[in-house]
């Protein structure tokens, strides 16, 4: 191998690589091209251009076509099949007419342009300096990203830090507040503890999606699947919700065999984002309507109904994470984390804004590894119907 430097100061930048077997050309190449902040190295074949690569990263390789042994097109294409020079852009340079067939062969090979000997030194310099500016606004591009995924992994761990460690004050924030509801003797100190608990619940609630989302950017999200009564894990779930919203009118209803093997943590945080949204975002008084649908023997659906719109605008970055509606409240991070929920159990989320009125978000789920009886379920017919006004 036989590499040559114009001088012996620092090394610069940007170098390029000059492919040729005679030592004229590559002398003339490096004195018009070297210059601060670029560096030209060069090679007399093309055994000695592989070997300089190995060692070098080069923004650009100009390569005579016609060279003994390994000529510039076979050069090309072993750059082309390795990783490390995929990518280099590859200037052909030959003193032959270049006709249809030769140019066909050498862009196959993966060049980017072909120069003709005598070449002009203008048109020479100015290609070069359009393929090292490109070269190195992609290695500016691709530090910044580098610095963007550790700010960012930075920024998710100190949110799981800072979620986690908060949930100890809130906690005690939270049971003061019952306390106080419970044994306060003045009501205006037990509608301060209402209030008290209320925002502690909220607060709880987004710790939880904080949470969730770190888990989920780091993936760190675990399953903890069982079978698991999905009619009665959504029926839990609503009766939670009319705890704290007695005057909520929710309908649910439960279809066929409900059975599945799912994590009932993540499902249920699921079922409570999609009817909470619905109870927030519907028209007020008109209730939401729950079903669970067991009729098929390889999945379970479940859909929440409510009366209102959707933006058509808004309904392709529904599921993005921190997408919030102007005057609303939260992070917007619940639908984000349904899709994920669902997605990490292999089932798909859904929205039907299109009937007139009215809005659907629901969810389809496999069963995963159910009890023989399930699965050999004869399709469920009407009468099989459980129905329920909650």
């Amino acid at each position: 191998m036989m590499v040559e430097f114009a001088s012996a100061d620092a090394r610069p930048e940007v170098s390029l690589l000059v492919v040729d077997d005679i030592e004229q050309n590559r002398i003339a190449m490096r004195a018009l091209l070297e210059r601060p902040g670029l560096r030209v190295l060069t090679a007399t074949g093309g055994i000695d251009a592989l070997e300089v690569l190995l060692e070098n990263e080069v923004a650009l390789a100009l390569v005579d076509v016609q060279m003994p042994g390994m000529d510039g097109f076979e050069l090309a294409e072993l750059m082309r099949g390795a990783e490390r020079t995929r990518a280099i852009p590859i200037i052909f340079v030959t003193a032959a007419p270049i006709d249809a067939r030769r140019s066909f062969r050498g862009y196959e090979a993966g060049a980017v342009d072909f120069l003709n000997k005598p070449i002009d030194p203008k048109v020479l310099q100015g290609k070069v300096d359009v393929f090292v500016e490109l070269y190195e606004q992609r290695r500016q591009l691709h530090r910044r990203l580098i610095e963007l995924e550790h700010a960012l992994s930075l920024n998710e761990m100190m949110v799981a830090v800072l979620t986690h460690d908060l949930r100890t004050p809130l906690s005690a924030i939270g049971f003061t507040a019952e306390l106080l509801l419970r044994t306060a003797p003045d009501d205006s100190v037990r509608q301060s503890a209402v209030r008290l608990k209320s925002s502690a619940s909220r607060m709880a609630a987004l710790i939880t999606q904080l949470l969730d989302f770190s888990r989920i950017r780091a993936g760190a999200l675990r399953l903890d699947a069982r079978p698991v009564d999905v009619g009665e894990l959504v029926e839990g779930v609503v009766g939670e919700l009319l705890q704290a919203t007695p005057d909520a009118g929710i309908e649910l209803r439960v279809v066929g065999d409900a059975r599945a093997t799912l994590d009932p943590d993540r499902v249920s945080q699921v079922v409570s984002n999609l009817v909470s949204n619905a109870l927030r975002h519907g028209n007020p008084g008109s209730g939401v309507r729950v079903v669970v649908d067991g009729g098929r023997s390889d999945s379970l659906r479940v859909e929440v109904e409510n009366a209102g719109r959707i933006d058509p605008l808004e309904r392709t970055r529904l599921f993005e994470p921190f997408r919030t509606r102007s005057g609303r409240e939260g992070l917007g991070l619940g639908l984000y984390i349904v899709d994920q929920f669902v997605r990490a159990h292999r089932g798909s989320v859904f929205v039907d804004a299109d009937r007139p009125g009215r809005v659907v978000f629901g969810f389809s789920l496999p069963r995963g590894e159910l009890h023989p009886a399930v699965v050999e379920q004869a399709p469920v017919d009407d009468d099989s119907e459980q129905g329920a006004a909650i």
